[in-house]
């Protein structure tokens, strides 16, 4: 039996609202609030959520000095064409040159890194 369910996962950033609204261009769903929190609720799925952090220092890819904190996992069907998109919503590549690999890594637009799987 568990004690809890995810009610949320979280990340830090400079503007809520901008990294939702690229959250929602990579995994669909709804931005709901302004301000300091921001959700994405994506449907069958958890939500996103977004909170303000001005001062926010970016993980580095990779760095055991520092530290990613987490990273999501997201699953598709054709590593090059997600790739395309997810560039020309923002995310910039940390770790994207091996094509013979199912994962390519890339951070969002705050820094967050994040790794478009085939798998």
């Amino acid at each position: 039996m568990s004690v809890a369910k995810v009610g949320a996962v979280v990340l830090d950033c400079p503007d809520p609202r901008a990294l939702a609204g690229f959250y929602a261009g990579l995994v669909g769903g709804t931005v709901e609030g302004e301000g300091d929190w921001v959700d994405l609720r994506v449907p069958g799925g958890p939500v996103l959520a977004f909170q303000a952090a001005p001062g926010l220092v970016p993980p580095q890819w990779p760095a055991a000095d520092h530290s990613q904190q987490f990273h999501l996992d997201l699953t598709v069907e054709d590593l090059d064409a997600a790739e395309k998109e997810v560039l020309a919503l923002g995310a910039k590549p940390l770790d994207a040159e091996d094509r013979s690999r199912t994962f390519r890594v890339y951070a969002d637009p705050a820094g967050h890194p994040f790794c478009l799987c085939a798998c």
